[in-house]
């Protein structure tokens, strides 16, 4: 079965605590939080003020997503505001290793985000030191963006790779995903779903939640 991570960017935030409690009452295994800045993506949503608080609603895993510049002057704000663990993007990371020993140092597990348009390629060298990788399947900034189909070959490309190595590292996906192409992102070799408006402008989340994670 998938891990599902909700986006709570899709949330109601006037409900943020209600919206939390649903998500504590589903089937849902991970808090997904989003982090823009402006500067990296053409938006802005929230910062360590916000993981705060939802951290203090949930014994979930919060799984944050930094897509942010200069994310290394940061890491530490979000791991005392209760991320579990950080992911953060490629592209923004001069000195990748470099922010992923420091996550690691900070007691989190370590994701590394790509976008669209990077190969998996270029994650060859750090895949062994990375607990998750967070594939965008949109470009990021927005949600509400369909699925780039071309993300399918891509989680087969880097499945192959992290079998090949024997390593233990999650493939989340982000972006577009829905009930009716979530098996075919399952079978691709994905193994974390990540559903912001398909969870939070349903009719029922929590069935929408159940069905996601039943998937095989």
């Amino acid at each position: 079965m998938p891990i599902i991570a909700p986006s709570l960017l899709a949330a109601n935030f006037l409900r943020l605590e209600d919206e939390c409690k649903m998500l504590n009452e589903s089937e849902a295994d991970w808090f997904h939080l989003d982090i823009m800045d402006g500067r990296f993506v053409p938006n802005i949503s929230f910062g360590p003020m916000i993981v705060e608080f939802v951290r203090t609603t949930t014994k979930k895993v919060c799984d944050v997503h930094l897509m942010i510049l200069e994310p290394g002057k940061y890491a530490e704000e979000f791991k005392n505001a209760g991320a579990n663990q950080l992911s953060v993007h490629i592209e923004a990371c001069t000195h990748l290793h470099r922010n992923i020993e420091q996550i690691k140092s900070l007691g989190m597990k370590a994701g590394v985000a790509i976008n669209p348009h990077t190969p998996v390629s270029e994650l060859s060298d750090v895949l062994h030191e990375i607990d998750l990788v967070c594939m965008m399947s949109v470009n990021p900034g927005f949600g509400g963006q369909k699925f780039i189909p071309h993300t399918m070959e891509k989680i087969k490309q880097l499945r192959k790779m992290i079998t090949e190595r024997g390593l233990n590292v999650h493939i989340e996906i982000d972006g577009g995903v829905t009930v009716k192409n979530a098996p075919s992102i399952i079978a691709a070799g994905a193994d974390v779903l990540v559903a912001g408006n398909t969870v939070f402008k349903s009719a029922d989340p929590k069935a929408t939640i159940s069905r996601l994670k039943s998937l095989l």
